[in-house]
């Protein structure tokens, strides 16, 4: 396997980026909004899977709960299999499983079997979730800049891709044509960008100097600590996510009295909001570093949030999700590259891992409290938690900054 010259590794500085680690970002890159683009295809298309298996509610929810069953228990795997075998061939593998997996959900007829082709999907969904951020990391060190943001920046324009795509073809295609397109698409575009990762070892740590970050570490108590601390702050923002890709329509619409034409454009703000505040991360990173990033990203999500819920008026709360959407938009990016960079694929396994139970967490709780006291308050919620995040980062402002 062909080896990038240690020395050019060693000299990367920003702007001066070698071939062989231009090659590499964009392959990552390429990987991340495919990731994002399958999935959200698949998204679009649980109504018609919901007709298909004769699934009621309940159990398509216990169904869809086996997607985050399968990755939850991958997650923790992937991370070992990435420091014995190197993130990026179990990236490129996890690539194939995930566009194989995709084509299962359709070929069901019944919530069991669904539930089982769906425990294969989301095992495969968060294997290349760990390893795909462990090589961004390990990337991210060699060009010594905070580009994690542009690579979640792209796994979003991938989802709205996907989804812009599922929806304008849905009602033409069957959900196998369209499911097995994903496949084709998927393995097509893995095999063709997969061959970068497999020539392209991961590069190395820059020369030491004074203000290098040093290299990841076996997981002791001390870093463990750290590692989950950050992993705390993946939770807090995709707790957020969650919440809001399920509730915000519905509060817009029932709370507001909104048409659902433009209750559904709640959402759609707050994640086009989430994805220009991406593509902007790295230069608010290398303007802000990562404490003040985390520290101001939490505090505007959880101000943009308590106005999102709490406002009298359509416009006000749409005003709210889209301040919202910006602060959270780096938060969870930052926190597995700390992660990551503590602990190597270790770390971001068990960011990641709390991260997504986050987003797991997120819908069923707001659930719950809005049967208690009501649907906006449950949504404030998301605003402490931002919050919290926001206190988490500063209180680990060292930890941050190393």
């Amino acid at each position: 396997m062909p080896q990038i010259n240690k020395s050019r590794t060693h000299n990367v500085v920003p702007g001066n980026h070698t071939t062989g680690l231009t090659r590499l970002r964009t392959a990552l890159t390429v990987f991340f909004a495919l990731d994002g683009f399958i999935f959200a295809g698949w998204v679009v298309r649980i109504p018609a899977i919901k007709e298909q298996t004769g699934a009621s509610a309940g159990t398509l929810g216990l169904a869809l709960l086996c997607v985050s069953a399968g990755a939850v228990v991958t997650m923790m795997l992937t991370g070992r299999l990435c420091r014995r075998y190197g993130s990026h061939p179990v990236t490129v593998i996890c690539g194939v499983l995930l566009s194989l997996s995709v084509a299962l959900p359709p070929l069901t007829h019944s919530a069991l079997t669904l539930g089982a082709a769906l425990l294969v999907f989301g095992a495969a969904y968060g294997g290349i979730n760990v390893a795909f951020n462990s090589a961004a990391v390990d990337l991210v060190r060699a060009l010594q800049r905070p580009i994690m943001p542009s690579f979640h920046a792209a796994f979003s324009l991938g989802g709205m891709i996907g989804a812009g795509l599922g929806g304008l073809i849905a009602g033409s295609l069957s959900p196998t044509r369209h499911l097995l397109g994903l496949t084709v698409i998927g393995l097509l575009v893995t095999a063709l960008t997969g061959r970068v990762l497999l020539r392209v070892q991961p590069p190395g740590p820059p020369e030491t100097s004074p203000t290098d970050q040093p290299a990841p570490r076996r997981l002791d108590a001390r870093t463990r600590g750290l590692v989950v601390t950050f992993g705390l702050i993946a939770l807090c923002t995709a707790y957020g996510e969650g919440a809001l890709a399920d509730w915000s329509a519905l509060h817009l619409e029932q709370d507001l009295h909104a048409t659902p034409g433009a209750a559904a454009v709640g959402y759609a703000s707050f994640a086009l909001a989430m994805t220009i505040g991406r593509l902007t991360g790295t230069r608010l990173l290398e303007r802000l570093g990562r404490t003040r990033t985390l520290v101001s990203g939490g505090t505007t999500a959880a101000v943009g949030m308590l106005l999102g819920a709490l406002a009298p008026s359509l416009w006000a709360a749409l005003l709210g999700f889209v301040v919202t959407g910006l602060g959270l938009a780096n938060l969870f990016p930052v926190a597995v590259e700390r992660a990551g960079t503590l602990a190597g694929p270790d770390g971001v396994a068990i960011a990641s891992t709390l991260g997504y139970g986050g987003m797991l967490l997120g819908p069923p709780a707001i659930g719950f409290m809005a049967d208690w006291f009501s649907l906006p308050a449950a949504l404030t919620s998301v605003a402490a938690l931002a919050a919290t995040a926001a206190a988490i980062g500063l209180v680990t402002r060292r930890a941050a900054e190393r």
